[in-house]
């Protein structure tokens, strides 16, 4: 990997991962009692449905990264559209299926050649191969969509700016890295936009204690991190670059599927 790679990398972990230290709060807010044994019932669950993805990754490595872009395809795409209208209405199709494809169908399938050697420490090398094909049959139908979006933006005001976004992040795509362009897209469109819409939806007095939850939970994944990695050192032939790929998706991965039940699902009625 460049040094490019190495920053990406560190981007996704430091800056990106802190943004999911909000579910605490939008757990109270769709609801979950603040009781201590239902509270630790949450964080159990959570924990729980992490490491049960993590041990489906290790074995199924191909099924779950091909579920994983699926997964985070909804979840980002409903999250770029949500703050002009409920991503689920009628309206919101073709916006909804032109970010959703931003980040499992732009990303690999412009630069196949190098997301390949990225998706083959992942799940290997024939599924990696599988996988990009794949990719690359669905990406003239996006494209498609994106160009429909594009003139459809022109006269809907309302989606001219997040429209305009994702151009810019389509070159992105195009031009850098394809860890260069996720980690822009997640760092600086995602995280920020997810984070702000949580905290304008918290009362003030409630602000402290989110802010609390999220640094103790940033810093469990953290240390959780290099835990794994440390362990993976002493256990393992030990290859830094596989290792910190397999740690930040694989870890993506576990994180993103409880985060996207609570978010997209159990929160879905607060927008």
């Amino acid at each position: 990997m460049s040094s490019w790679d190495y920053w990406a990398l560190a981007a996704i972990l430091l800056a990106g991962v802190p943004h999911g230290g909000f579910d605490g709060a939008v757990a109270r807010r769709a609801g979950w009692s603040q009781r201590p044994f239902d509270w630790l019932v949450f964080h159990a669950g959570y924990v729980v449905l992490a490491a049960l993805v993590t041990t489906v990754w290790w074995y199924q490595p191909a099924a779950r990264l091909a579920v994983f872009l699926a997964i985070s395809a909804i979840h980002f795409g409903s999250s770029d559209v949500r703050a002009i209208a409920p991503p689920w209405q009628a309206s919101c199709a073709l916006p909804l299926a032109a970010h959703c494809g931003l980040v499992c169908i732009g990303i690999p399938g412009l630069q196949p050649h190098l997301v390949e050697p990225l998706f083959a420490v992942l799940v290997g090398a024939d599924a990696s191969l599988w996988l990009l094909e794949s990719i690359t049959l669905l990406l003239p139908v996006w494209l498609l969509a994106v160009i429909a979006y594009a003139a459809y933006a022109v006269f809907e005001v309302r989606w001219r700016t997040p429209a305009s976004v994702l151009m810019a992040l389509m070159a992105a795509a195009y031009w850098l890295p394809p860890l260069v362009s996720f980690s822009l897209y997640f760092c600086f469109v995602h995280s920020p936009s997810h984070s702000l819409r949580i905290w304008r939806s918290l009362l003030p007095e409630h602000r402290r204690r989110c802010v609390i939850e999220a640094v103790c939970y940033t810093l469990a994944a953290w240390i959780t991190g290099l835990s794994l990695l440390l362990w993976y050192q002493n256990n393992h032939s030990f290859d830094l670059d596989s290792a910190l790929l397999q740690l930040t998706f694989i870890g993506l991965a576990a994180l993103t599927v409880p985060h996207m039940i609570l978010v997209d699902v159990i929160d879905r009625k607060h927008g």
